[in-house]
């Protein structure tokens, strides 16, 4: 008899190994996700031209890891159907109320036309493979119905005002997606980020917490945008991470829209006095008007919540980690990379 006829089976990876392309892949939701799609022992492709995204987001020498540095359209044509996809993450886009306002056409130039480009590229190339399509809460405009329900109808502000060309090119890129799901069949799924919040978040383009989080560790005030009452929810980046491969695997998930987050909510005055609290900042709240803070007549939501139903009733989400566990993240990666300078908090404790 064989001295191995008693031992239990060799604990087998279920998972078989792809390959992956992630465009925008060296930003904040990107370079999270490449994480994971790496520990689960995929070759993954990254495209990313760098405007927002950082080369020090991703690890260095993987040998599973390839980094392409050009436009997105631009490095779509080196890619030939050798290269061959099994997954797409499109989350190349422009990011950030203060980025849209500063540069609306670079905005809306990137949001459309890139994502026209990508789905024609995995129309070609590879039009057996899911293709996630990143989009946003921004989609519903400034809808009053709460919570938001991936079917509602949405309501924007005139085209003079730019902060909407966000939302409209979001939409633009929804509407993509789901044109090419019905009219040549592509497996696309649309995630609709809420306020996805976590370690390599940066403030300055307008990303509320993060900003918080700086300013409480340097000693300086937080600037909250108007009277403070507006809801969001927040949810971190890592709970989103490993949420976007199991849409991708489950066929009950292409060819429609998913509200993505937490709809856990709290008021941007609230979030000021957790992230003081939590890091034990010395730091004052003072309040801004959104016409200092960005233009005159600038429109922004009082309420935006999620309703989750769909993605639960579709793949079974719940968030895990807190926003404490979050704030306290995030300062720690902010002081790791040296990014700021900390300010020493109150009766002595260290940064």
């Amino acid at each position: 008899m064989s001295s191995h006829a008693n031992q239990p089976e060799p604990q087998r990876n279920l998972h078989t190994p792809k390959r992956v392309l992630v465009t925008g892949g060296a930003g904040f939701i990107g370079s999270h996700l490449v994480d994971v799609l790496l520990s689960r022992g995929d070759r993954v492709c990254v495209i990313d031209n760098f405007s927002t995204g950082r080369r020090g987001n991703l690890p260095t020498d993987h040998p599973r890891l390839e980094v392409v540095s050009a436009p997105l359209s631009e490095a779509l044509r080196t890619l030939n159907s050798e290269s061959g996809f099994d997954e797409v993450y499109h989350l190349a886009a422009a990011v950030g109320v203060r980025l849209v306002i500063d540069d609306p056409i670079g905005s809306i130039e990137t949001n459309v036309s890139q994502t026209a480009a990508l789905l024609a590229f995995v129309k070609h190339q590879c039009p057996n493979a899911p293709v996630l399509i990143a989009s946003s809460s921004e989609v519903y405009g400034k809808s009053e119905r709460v919570p938001f329900r991936e079917d509602d109808d949405v309501t924007y502000g005139p085209t003079t005002k730019a902060r909407w060309s966000y939302a409209a090119s979001k939409a633009i890129d929804e509407y993509l997606a789901l044109a090419y799901a019905q009219q040549h069949a592509l497996r696309t799924i649309v995630a609709r980020f809420f306020n996805t919040v976590g370690p390599r978040q940066v403030g300055q383009y307008g990303m509320v917490l993060p900003r918080f989080v700086e300013s409480a560790i340097k000693g300086e005030p937080l600037l909250v945008h108007g009277d403070g009452k507006q809801t969001r929810c927040f949810c971190d980046v890592r709970d989103v991470a490993v949420l976007l491969p199991r849409m991708m695997s489950n066929p009950a998930c292409a060819g429609r829209v998913f509200n993505v987050g937490s709809d856990r909510s709290i008021s941007i005055i609230e979030l000021a006095q957790t992230v003081k609290r939590v890091l034990s900042s010395v730091s004052e709240i003072e309040m801004l008007p959104y016409e200092d803070a960005f233009t005159q007549g600038f429109e922004d939501l009082r309420r935006r919540e999620p309703d989750l139903s769909r993605l639960r009733s579709v793949v079974g989400f719940e968030p895990t980690r807190t926003l404490e566990v979050t704030v306290r993240d995030i300062a720690s990666e902010l002081l790791s990379r040296e990014r700021v300078i900390c300010k020493p908090q109150a009766e002595g404790r260290p940064c």
